[in-house]
């Protein structure tokens, strides 16, 4: 990792910035893709899965056979560990639901909202590498949960035609309707605009590669909402001169092996320490089975040194983190200070691993800065707040002139009308 210390403050935008790709190219392609999956359907899906994920599909839906066969396919131990990981996820999301309270706001004029879930929604969960069964609960239960009627999950399969069988016990716990074997751009505009297979969905959510995540900003544009722009993982650790060396580095390492373009950074009041991470992270490097990807990582994240704790914070608010690790000495002192963050983990014995898995806070967060503005997918994700509101004769006496007044300034007749012909009624009563 490279090393900077004390930058001076108007240093700060360059050191934090994110490793960029040049994107025209990228986005000419997933364009082509996405418009032919509109036209062409399935049609054009099966022959982009023949081309990407080198598989000939008869059909793009999973059967119930091979739903029943994955059961057998994964061990007892780890529909054990799916299984609990679901509990405590579907506890915590559960103690997010919303209850609207009606507002007398004056007499006879009362207000409400009312949480209403999204009907349709389509989940996008990446193979590859590193399959993600365990993005499958984070999306899916918050999804059961708000009562989505339909819930349809997109995923890439193998060469063989098969769907990762861990990925098929989690959706089958977790509540999903249907899976697809389909994966890439061509996952996306398939639930964007429907096919012959897959229904057209109202939002869709899940990580991916980068032509993923272009193919689903484009088709919010137009076509289908998405939980939030994205891009690379990324981790912000905090560490003082007591912190654990070991700690901080398997918390490093644990995000570099996402991916070559996934970021780390740690922010470190103390250059001794810097020394004792360093070693501690050649030593975890060498045994780990990805390796060559977390080099490669590492290559363009940071250590840097800061002169004590309210410049940390600073700092590390300004790059707005999907995850923060605080493992310093005071690191609840530290945590109200946090403005901006996908998730916090307080304190030594809080990997990032734990939220990626089964403490049960999702782990499908903003990265790239959008923490600035975005929240991490929770409960309100699968909802809208559709507001009501009763006026009886008594608030139109109330209300009435101030909106019929309102409405004369703005030049809108007809909306002072609608009122004053109310107005009139309730006085002949």
């Amino acid at each position: 990792m490279n090393c900077y210390k004390y930058p001076q403050e108007k240093e700060w935008d360059a050191l934090l910035k994110r490793p960029s790709k040049e994107a025209s190219q990228l986005n000419a392609t997933v364009q082509g893709v996405l418009d032919d999956v509109r036209q062409r359907g399935d049609k054009a899906v099966k022959e982009y899965e023949a081309r990407f994920d080198h598989v000939e599909l008869d059909t793009l839906a999973v059967s119930e056979e091979e739903m029943a066969k994955a059961e057998l396919l994964v061990d007892e131990q780890l529909k054990n560990a799916i299984t609990h990981a679901h509990k405590n996820i579907y506890a915590f999301h559960s103690a997010q639901r919303f209850t609207g309270e009606k507002i007398q706001v004056e007499p006879g004029v009362t207000c409400w909202q009312k949480s209403i879930a999204i009907e349709k929604v389509g989940l996008y969960i990446p193979g590859g590498t590193a399959p993600l069964f365990s993005t499958v609960l984070m999306l899916a239960i918050p999804a059961k949960i708000a009562g989505c009627k339909e819930i349809v999950l997109c995923t890439p399969p193998s060469k063989d035609g098969s769907v990762n069988p861990a990925i098929l016990v989690a959706a089958r716990i977790a509540g999903v309707s249907k899976v697809y074997k389909i994966g890439g751009v061509q996952a996306i505009g398939a639930m964007a605009y429907g096919t012959e297979s897959v229904p057209k969905v109202y939002k869709i959510f899940g990580p991916g590669n980068q032509y993923v995540m272009c193919a689903k900003q484009h088709v919010s544009l137009h076509d289908v909402a998405i939980d939030m722009p994205a891009g690379p993982s990324e981790v912000a650790v905090l560490a003082d001169k007591d912190s654990n060396a070991a700690f901080v580095a398997s918390d490093l390492l644990s995000q570099a092996e996402h991916g070559i373009d996934s970021q780390v950074l740690l922010f470190t009041t103390s250059e001794e320490f810097v020394e004792k991470v360093e070693a501690e992270l050649e030593v975890q490097l060498n045994a780990l089975p990805r390796k060559e990807i977390a080099e490669q990582a590492l290559t363009h994240s940071k250590i840097i040194v800061v002169k004590d704790d309210e410049e940390m914070m600073r700092m590390c608010n300004a790059y707005a983190p999907e995850h923060l690790i605080i493992e310093t000495a005071n690191y609840e002192q530290l945590a109200t200070m946090v403005v901006n963050a996908g998730s916090v983990f307080m304190g030594s014995y809080t990997p990032e691993s734990a939220g990626d898995y089964a403490s049960g806070t999702n782990h499908t967060l903003p990265t790239s800065g959008y923490a600035m503005a975005y929240s991490g997918v929770n409960l309100d994700s699968y909802q809208r707040k559709v507001t009501f509101q009763h006026i009886t004769p008594e608030g139109i006496r109330g209300i009435g002139e101030t909106v019929a007044c309102m409405a004369d300034n703005e030049q809108l007749d007809a909306h002072a009308n609608a009122m004053r012909v109310r107005m009139k009624e309730v006085c002949k009563k």
